[in-house]
């Protein structure tokens, strides 16, 4: 487990980035799509109660041993916490309750954030919009790995480890990217989750609160689900930036794995996406995309052309004024 990647470097392009373009091109022979955009008014519904079963399940396992509470924390409490993460980004587009309810939708997104035991929502909701206006944005883009990620895990096991310690990086990287100021939403969010974490600890016990924030970090790292951060936007194909995943696991995910589709049309809610591909299938069917996230995980780890330099970089103009 020692050969080391070859790439030494991002991909560096200076092109702008493809769904502009493509979106403009699909709007102008498929006006109708226009019709999909909007709330999803099924979302707030699905969301409360996956909410409502992780704290049903926060009783449960109070008076489980330990090894129980690690298993079905990975098993089954960190898949829904992962499904909730995969519903915050859904959420940060508004398509909970609509552009004309922008509010709602951050609050409703620190309602879903609870049983993930960490406050998440505000913060990924203030990186997660230069994701989409400057992908791959040098200083702009935090889901970009680091040089030192880059350089550091460069061998099979090191990018195991990488993987292990996904949530650790999405967590800092911003920090040292592109820090910007704490914004009262995020105060609200931590304010709000800490009061439920104590809350849960007062009645439960610190059982609870480990199955909830240990099954977050294990299925945000090595975990089946977790190959869509991997799936997205790692360059399995020179030239090609984005991938769309159109197997099984988007039943749980929100239908993040139509990533494509949905850089496109981010306005567009993840239970419509499949709509978009289908009506501009043109545009969609010929472009590479994954089948399997397992698969993905599997050729990010040993195939020696993928690593976290695997990403395709450009500078943008702000950070060019910057």
């Amino acid at each position: 487990m020692g050969n080391r990647v070859t790439r030494g470097d991002f991909e560096w392009v200076y092109t702008e980035q493809p769904h502009t373009q493509r979106r403009k091109e699909i709007l102008a022979k498929y006006p109708e799509i226009k019709a999909l955009m909007g709330p999803d008014p099924q979302l707030k519904w699905i969301v409360s109660g996956m909410v409502f079963t992780q704290f049903l399940a926060c009783y449960l396992v109070k008076d489980l041993s330990w090894k129980w509470i690690f298993f079905w924390a990975y098993a089954f409490g960190g898949c829904v916490n992962h499904s909730l993460t995969l519903a915050i980004h859904d959420i940060s587009h508004n398509v909970a309750f609509g552009n004309k309810q922008a509010k709602w939708n951050r609050w409703f997104a620190v309602f879903a954030n609870l049983p993930i035991g960490i406050p998440y929502s505000a913060s990924f909701k203030k990186y997660h919009i230069d994701h989409h206006r400057y992908l791959g944005g040098d200083s702009l883009d935090v889901d970009i790995p680091t040089d030192f990620e880059g350089w550091f895990f460069c061998t099979p096991l090191r990018k195991l480890l990488w993987l292990f310690l996904q949530p650790l990086f999405y967590s800092l990287r911003p920090l040292y990217v592109n820090p910007k100021a704490i914004t009262r939403m995020e105060i609200f969010n931590a304010l709000i989750q800490f009061s439920i974490d104590l809350l849960i600890y007062y009645f439960w016990g610190l059982k609870p609160i480990f199955y909830l924030i240990a099954g977050s970090i294990l299925c945000m790292g090595l975990h089946p689900i977790s190959g869509h951060f991997i799936a997205e936007h790692y360059m399995f194909l020179k030239g090609y930036e984005t991938y769309s995943y159109y197997g099984p696991l988007n039943w749980l995910t929100f239908n993040v794995g139509y990533h494509m589709e949905h850089h496109d049309f981010p306005s567009i809610p993840g239970c419509r996406l499949p709509m978009v591909k289908k009506i501009a299938a043109e545009y969609y069917d010929n472009l590479p995309h994954h089948q399997s996230w397992i698969r993905v995980l599997w050729a990010f780890v040993f195939d020696d052309t993928i690593g976290p330099y695997s990403r395709v970089k450009r500078l943008c103009k702000l950070a060019k004024a910057s």
